[in-house]
């Protein structure tokens, strides 16, 4: 669950059982460099996903300086899918914002993740038959080599 859907009463679930997290919960107070190294982000991009949006309001310290959670973790791994994916950043801050909204917009999330996932299931097509055309001329070379070790 991420930390704007928990907070939304919903239960989003990834698809994938997350890493298990560094710290258990209520403990779970990371700096930004300590995340960055937990989720292989930079610093400057963990800022630049709270300045347009895409991470929810992270804790401050009496110093400022930023506190993450183990639930602003799973949201970051709930990117790093939809990273994978190649949806728009626009459309993951859409997302982000739909969540923030409250739960009568679990239609258009519902929407914007099928939409998105018919984009995958194109691209998993046209990459399976890459692979075909991939397996078929692997398969006459090392055909054309063999018969040519045979002379």
């Amino acid at each position: 669950m991420t930390v704007m859907e928990s907070t939304t009463a919903t239960t989003d679930a990834c698809a994938s059982a997350p890493r298990p997290h560094p710290r258990p919960e209520g403990q779970d107070r990371y700096t930004i460099s300590e995340v960055a190294a937990f989720t292989g982000l930079t610093a400057h991009t963990l800022r630049w996903y709270e300045r347009i949006g895409l991470m929810p309001h992270v804790d401050r310290s009496h110093t400022g300086q930023r506190r993450f959670t183990n639930r602003d973790l799973d949201w970051l791994a709930f990117v790093g899918k939809l990273r994978l994916t190649g949806m728009p950043v626009a459309h993951m801050v859409r997302y982000a914002e739909l969540l923030r909204e409250g739960e009568h917009t679990f239609e258009e999330r519902q929407e914007l993740l099928e939409a998105t996932r018919r984009d995958v299931k194109t691209r998993i097509a046209e990459l399976q038959d890459t692979l075909a055309v991939l397996d078929y001329k692997i398969d006459f070379y090392a055909g054309a080599r063999r018969a040519s070790e045979r002379l």
